[in-house]
């Protein structure tokens, strides 16, 4: 059941403002580059001597930063290369990288993986430009405030879209909460689109990232803050991932299939960052920091069901999506074509190796979870219809295959 009255009409108001503040606020995008050899030009013409390169282990060891390390030395850039960001980075990631920049005199900083990297690179900016700030007095809306070191995100997946965006999420690992930094001051100055980086990507990465970005192209699309770019952005981002997802999966070394799903993952990027998410996310969250599951495959398995919990509420913009991206007729009604659009995201994940269900889900951490995922999404995203924990609550055991 819904939220009691007074609390949903100040979700409402809220949203509502937001709402109406859109066109006039400072969103940017960032300048996109074709390749990392792009990047030193960038940070020379900057008068920058030192940079640090934030990174996961698993990236750096394949090499895929050895190119733009090598570019960056020959143009005189001394680069630290922090290389220990988690799946969900924590402040314990920060802190350390931080600490890094600090040591090593840098003066920019380099985003390069999937979201953790990028996400990771992000706060560790707001830490250089707010030393006095800890990372948990930053959570939530236009903390930072600002101005952050220069910033550039190179994505090697196709799924978070962080370079685009105004967003960081970052993993409490003391007390497993999983929350967004969300300020103006976060988006990238630069982002490189190398498709070529995204090659070969195992194929379980290549699913759960591709399914982040659906997630983030129809969270922001069914949400009630859209306007016509955002829309346009979340619907071309969709019919982008159905007719490329699955080839890039199959066929790693897809590149046209690459660098359209790289398009994909910006434009919900765009989408979102203006548009913002909803439940999907906040449940997703709070399962991250409470399990160590990924965000992309959080994602996945939870958005059918949250779809399907919004019920006629979220209907016509479904049909909207289905219709535009080919997976119903023009002729269908709202009720069936949006049904079709779920069912069909039921088939891709299925087709991807993602599950319908997540085993491990504790009924004794669902309370503080689902409390977790209401005070992130309430009242900030402009969700089709408001919740409150206990009505969360029951979303967890949907996921869990439970009905307890």
């Amino acid at each position: 059941m819904p939220m009691n009255p007074a609390r949903k009409l100040w979700c409402r108001a809220v949203q509502a403002a937001f709402r109406v503040a859109l066109p006039i606020l400072p969103y940017t995008e960032p300048k996109l580059l074709g390749s990392t050899q792009e990047v030193a030009p960038v940070l020379a013409e900057k008068g920058i001597s030192s940079v640090l390169l934030v990174t996961g282990p698993r990236i750096h060891k394949q090499g895929l930063t050895q190119g733009l390390e090598e570019c960056l030395a020959e143009a005189g850039i001394a680069c630290t290369v922090y290389n220990k960001t988690e799946v969900n980075p924590t402040i314990a990631n920060v802190e350390e990288a931080a600490s890094l920049y600090r040591a090593n005199t840098c003066q920019a900083i380099i985003g390069f993986g999937g979201g953790s990297a990028m996400d990771c690179a992000k706060v560790v900016g707001a830490r250089i430009a707010a030393p006095r700030k800890p990372v948990a007095k930053m959570r939530g809306v236009l903390h930072v405030r600002r101005p952050l070191p220069p910033l550039i995100a190179v994505p090697t997946t196709a799924g978070s879209g962080s370079e685009a965006t105004l967003a960081a999420v970052i993993t409490d690992e003391k007390t497993y909460f999983k929350y967004p930094i969300n300020d103006f001051a976060l988006i990238p100055g630069h982002a490189v689109h190398d498709a070529g980086l995204t090659l070969g990507l195992p194929p379980s990465v290549t699913a759960q990232t591709g399914m982040d970005a659906l997630t983030h192209a129809v969270e922001a699309y069914i949400g009630r803050s859209t306007n016509a770019a955002t829309r346009r952005a979340a619907l071309k981002a969709v019919a982008l991932i159905r007719d490329n997802l699955l080839d890039a999966y199959h066929d790693g070394s897809d590149a046209q299939a690459r660098r359209n799903m790289l398009t994909a993952s910006y434009q919900a990027g765009i989408a979102f960052t203006r548009s913002y998410v909803g439940y999907v996310h906040g449940i997703a969250h709070s399962l991250g920091g409470q399990y160590g599951i990924p965000h992309g495959l959080a994602c996945a398995v939870v958005l059918p069901h949250v779809l399907r919990a919004y019920s006629a509420s979220a209907a016509r913009p479904l049909a909207e999506l289905a219709r535009t991206s080919g997976v119903a007729d023009d002729a269908e009604s709202d009720a069936s074509a949006a049904a079709a659009f779920i069912a069909w995201i039921d088939e891709t994940n299925a087709a991807l190796g993602i599950p319908a269900h997540l085993d491990g889900i504790r009924e004794e951490d669902i309370a503080s979870m689902a409390a977790r995922a209401d005070a992130e999404s309430n009242p900030l995203y402009p969700v089709p219809v408001l919740w409150d924990a206990a009505d969360l609550a029951a979303l967890y055991r949907a996921v869990a295959g439970s009905r307890r």
